[in-house]
């Protein structure tokens, strides 16, 4: 099973505050153990929303909304794609994590038998492509 786990941003991630480097020594030192497990599939830290965009769809039109975003309790600022067995074992790898005062979100990535009959042997062979595709061009 796969789980997005997102690192929620506050005042700081969103003043563009960098880490120290015993936080990133010990971010490292978390994410080696995750990459040595066979659990870590992707991570990454993101700049704040004053450097992003939202893309807002409605029956009108399309809106691009520059950032910052005033919502801060809504921001994200870094992420991780873990594949474990559980949910319970996502959240007994996420408390080893070495956060003060913030908090995360533990959610559960669509799997393709997730969709049923409407997700169609068609449908099934084209995002194989497009995934395979993605690979070619990223060297993966």
């Amino acid at each position: 099973m796969k789980f997005m786990v997102l690192v929620k941003g506050d005042e700081n991630t969103e003043a563009g505050a960098m880490p120290t480097e015993q936080e990133l020594a010990d971010m490292t030192k978390f994410n080696e153990e995750l990459v040595k497990a066979g659990v870590m599939l992707a991570g990454e830290g993101l700049h704040p929303s004053s450097k992003g965009a939202r893309v807002r769809y409605s029956s009108e039109g399309t809106t691009v909304i520059d950032g910052p975003f005033a919502e801060s309790k809504e921001l994200i600022a870094g992420f991780w794609i873990l594949d474990v067995k559980s949910k319970e074992e996502a959240v007994e790898w996420l408390k080893r994590a070495p956060f003060r005062d913030t908090e995360i979100e533990i959610r559960q990535v669509f799997e393709a038998e997730d969709f049923g009959e409407a997700y169609t042997p068609e449908l099934r062979e084209a995002e194989d492509r497009m995934r395979q595709k993605i690979e070619e061009q990223h060297g993966r």
